[in-house]
């Protein structure tokens, strides 16, 4: 079986990146990396991220990242730019270009126009001694010890390097621009981590007709159709529309337990009193921390003076992709 072998492979792979980062952290420019924040927080323009090849692909991931943490950013491709795409870049931008050898044609090829347009020059790349560091105002050195390709042919160590490297730039700027989750939730509408930064509880609860509640002197098996039609598992009671009290699907049961018959009484009498409740301005996941802690299926919802004004459940959750 060769398993053993592939996994000792792939362990001295991973070792060398590992060894590659550690490296480079110990080894960063601080004034370097500095001068390059400073240059990106004060342009008046947009970050744009150039490479080709395996650098290119890098470049991309280094552009989306930031544009996703408050830095505007975007990926030209240096080919494209060289026929017509160099237009997309006005003087006050920032251009990062990647290139580990510093000698990528694609990207000296569009240097002179650049510096023609007036725009700082940041250059991530693994030899000082490169035509396009000589270029660059700012020069970000990647350099790596070894790759971890065992010919020593494919980028890897040099690829992991140079997107280390542009995370932190994106954690750095982020941290300077104060980025806060409601302005990263701007920008990650979709998807379940979207949902969980913007999506509130006022965006999803039942209310106004759709709401189970009633009144703290209906007897209890009108009361328990009511909870039956709102389909929401619980009714909700409420005096002067204050919260009082809840009446769920599992205290019915736990009811009959008790009774073989069910008792003719106000739902007053058998509801349990200071239920849980959740502001309507609070996030939809603030809801569901609340109820997988309480171990709840659904609460109330209310507004700043404790009125009644919702309810929202596990389902709803649910189908807002937040759970």
């Amino acid at each position: 079986m060769t398993y053993p072998i592939y996994a000792q492979t792939a362990k001295n792979a991973l070792q060398i990146e590992a060894d590659t980062l550690r490296d480079l952290a110990n080894h960063l420019d601080e004034q370097a990396f500095g001068q390059a924040i400073d240059a990106i927080l004060h342009c008046q323009g947009r970050l744009v991220v150039i490479g080709i090849g395996k650098s290119g692909h890098i470049a991309r991931k280094i552009a989306a990242t930031l544009a996703s943490t408050g830095t505007p950013a975007f990926f030209v491709h240096p080919s494209e730019a060289a026929h017509g795409d160099l237009g997309m870049i006005m003087k006050d931008d920032v251009v990062l270009a990647l290139s580990y050898s510093g000698e990528s044609d694609e990207v000296l090829s569009i240097v002179p126009a650049l510096k023609r347009k007036g725009v700082c020059l940041i250059v991530m790349s693994g030899r000082s001694e490169s035509t396009l560091a000589q270029t660059a105002d700012i020069f970000l050195n990647v350099h790596v010890k070894q790759e971890a390709c065992p010919l020593g042919l494919a980028p890897t160590s040099s690829t992991t390097a140079s997107l280390a490297l542009g995370d932190a730039l994106a954690v750095v700027l982020l941290q300077a621009r104060n980025l806060t989750a409601d302005d990263f939730a701007l920008s990650h509408p979709a998807g379940r981590l979207g949902k969980r930064l913007i999506v509130r509880v006022s965006d999803i609860m039942h209310q106004n007709e759709h709401l189970p509640v009633v009144s703290p002197d209906l007897m209890l098996p009108d009361a328990i159709v009511q909870m039956s039609e709102k389909g929401m598992g619980m009714i909700l009671i409420a005096k002067n529309r204050q919260l009082i009290g809840i009446f769920t699907d599992g205290d019915l049961r736990r009811l009959f337990q008790k009774n073989n018959n069910l008792p003719i009484v106000p739902i007053q009498e058998v509801m349990k009193q200071a239920p849980h409740s959740i502001l309507a301005s609070s996030l939809a996941s603030e809801a569901l921390r609340m109820m997988q802690e309480k171990r709840i299926n659904g609460m109330a919802v209310v507004d700043e003076e404790n009125r009644l004004i919702g309810a929202i459940n596990m389902h709803d959750l649910m189908q807002a992709g937040v759970l």
